[in-house]
């Protein structure tokens, strides 16, 4: 279906449609994932960089909190073996053959370590979406991803954050003593389906917890660069 069609139905449908996914704004922001955990010494300063940015209305901060430093000496109140996976599916992407922490990545393809916010705001830059992905829209518990060119299937994810800061006390490990404070820590990532570019539609899972704030991102596959993203 041509994007101008989907548009106008998913209009009358009741749907808002954003603008084809490009620069970076409110309706198509910036993606930053952080691959952190509380039982890392290194961790911190690339946490408070983004929770310095996490306000941002065209930057999506995302905190993942990933699972193999729960066996030294402090397990992570947050971390979840799908944070540790999708990690890897980056590494495996970019043939890294590792992962570490913290580790920043922005639009799926920047990688830096992310605790120098100066190298941070130069990677928002470098890294913007230079070709125009999707338009996403939601409306009673569906996403409506509009029809756009794809060079192939790519995942839709919808992710679920908590916007709040927490503050942990941390009794143990490389960061015993210290309250850590955390920011848009990610609470659930759920694979909605696959999109080919033609307009698709996704039943949107129930919310367990109304405090917790959703984003959908269009991604080139296992580990690619993200094509759309927006806060539902």
């Amino acid at each position: 279906m041509p994007i101008a069609r989907f548009v106008a139905l998913a209009t009358l449908a009741g749907f808002s449609i954003a603008s084809p996914a490009l620069a970076a704004d409110a309706n198509n922001p910036t993606v930053v994932e952080l691959f952190q955990s509380q039982g890392c010494s290194s961790c911190p300063p690339a946490n408070a960089v983004l929770n310095s940015i996490a306000g941002r209305p065209d930057v999506l901060a995302l905190s993942f909190a990933v699972t193999y430093w729960d066996r030294l000496g402090w397990k992570d109140i947050f971390a979840h073996r799908a944070y540790t996976a999708r990690q890897w599916e980056y590494s495996k992407a970019g043939r890294r053959g590792n992962v570490s922490t913290p580790q920043m990545i922005i639009n799926g393809r920047g990688v830096l370590v992310g605790s120098n916010k100066r190298q941070v705001e130069a990677a928002l830059r470098t890294y913007e979406r230079t070709a125009a992905g999707p338009s996403i829209a939601a409306r009673a518990g569906k996403i409506a991803v509009a029809g756009a060119r794809a060079a192939r299937p790519a995942n839709v994810w919808l992710v679920r954050y908590d916007p709040r800061v927490n503050n942990v006390p941390i009794r143990a490990g490389e960061n015993g003593g210290r309250t850590l404070p955390h920011r848009n820590i990610v609470r659930s990532i759920h694979l909605l389906g696959k999109w080919s570019g033609g307009a698709t539609a996704f039943n949107v899972p129930p919310a367990r917890n109304s405090i917790y704030q959703n984003a959908v991102l269009v991604q080139d596959g296992p580990g690619g660069a993200i094509l759309a993203a927006r806060r539902i």
